[in-house]
């Protein structure tokens, strides 16, 4: 990674662990992440009047492909992120759904055939960053048992990290395929920006079908339109301006495993937010995962 990505995922870090934790707090639900979807398709949208040329005549249509499953995976992930939070603590389900994709991201990138671009550094800290995750939900070093992740927040924390995955890799793939279409007449970053308004649209349609049909679902956006507008709309915002961060990252990386690696630093943060702010307990796996991740961290940038 080069010192550019590492300076803007670990903005991002910052600001993900700040929006998890406002959302957190709101006890989200599938409607709260539709409006925040909206607003930060809203928040990117003059990149899609400045380029509506670019949007009519240069995407292939294979991208246009990959923008309808990332936004699918991606409101799979606000979803299942919510009811995770409605469920149990954050500084269980985040840590969960944070560290899961970077096995996933790795097992494909091998599959792909580029193993050549990932260091064995960045294996070590890829399997020390997993393996403090799975302390985290733990009362006690004593309880690892199958049946202490056997729950609704761990369940849902899983899948969320399936959604993770599912739109790092589709948008890697993607991005590299708009930056190298030699029709495209806008630059990198623009191209970037650009492709986040479009994922944010194309997740706030998944996640309006989700809503659609179930009851309970439209009940529950009802309510927020009516009494949690601002703080969705704000988490929004956070949500996308982090995203474009990582986005731009991608075009200074040689692998999207560094960035989604790396990103994990926002567990620490989010955890340690978890505790201090919400209240949450801080039992001695949990503090010794944290600390096994960092050393996991430290490994991944350096390698």
């Amino acid at each position: 990674m080069t010192l550019l990505a590492i300076l803007l995922v670990v903005i991002s870090a910052f600001m993900h662990a700040g929006w998890n934790l406002l959302s957190k707090s709101q006890r989200p639900s599938t409607g709260f992440f539709l409006v925040a979807s909206i607003s930060g398709a809203v928040m990117l949208s003059p990149s899609l009047i400045m380029y509506h040329d670019t949007v009519a005549h240069c995407i292939p249509t294979r991208v246009w492909v990959l923008l309808l499953a990332t936004g699918f995976f991606m409101a799979l992930y606000y979803a299942c992120l919510a009811g995770a939070y409605r469920a149990g603590d954050m500084s269980v389900a985040y840590p969960l759904a944070r560290s899961s994709p970077v096995i996933v991201v790795a097992i494909v990138t091998l599959m792909l055939g580029r193993s050549d671009q990932v260091s064995g550094l960045c294996f070590a800290g890829i399997i020390l960053i997993v393996g403090g995750c799975f302390l985290i939900p733990l009362h006690r070093f004593g309880d690892i048992h199958l049946r202490n992740y056997m729950n609704a927040t761990c369940g849902l924390a899983l899948l969320a990290a399936i959604g993770t995955s599912g739109y790092s890799i589709i948008d890697d793939e993607a991005l590299r395929q708009l930056r190298t279409n030699t029709q495209l007449t806008i630059g990198n970053t623009q191209a970037t920006l650009l492709y986040a308004c479009l994922e944010a649209l194309s997740a706030s349609m998944w996640l309006a079908i989700f809503i659609a049909f179930r009851r309970k679902s439209r009940a529950s956006l009802r309510e927020v339109l009516q009494t949690n507008r601002n703080r969705a709309v704000l988490t929004g915002v956070a949500i996308f301006l982090t995203y474009a961060l990582v986005l731009i990252s991608l075009a200074f990386v040689t692998n999207v495993s560094y960035v989604v690696g790396f990103r994990q630093l926002s567990i620490p943060l989010g955890t340690i937010a978890g505790i201090l702010v919400l209240k949450e307990a801080p039992n001695a796996p949990k503090l010794t995962g944290v600390a096994i991740m960092c050393v996991g961290l430290i490994l991944l940038a350096i390698g």
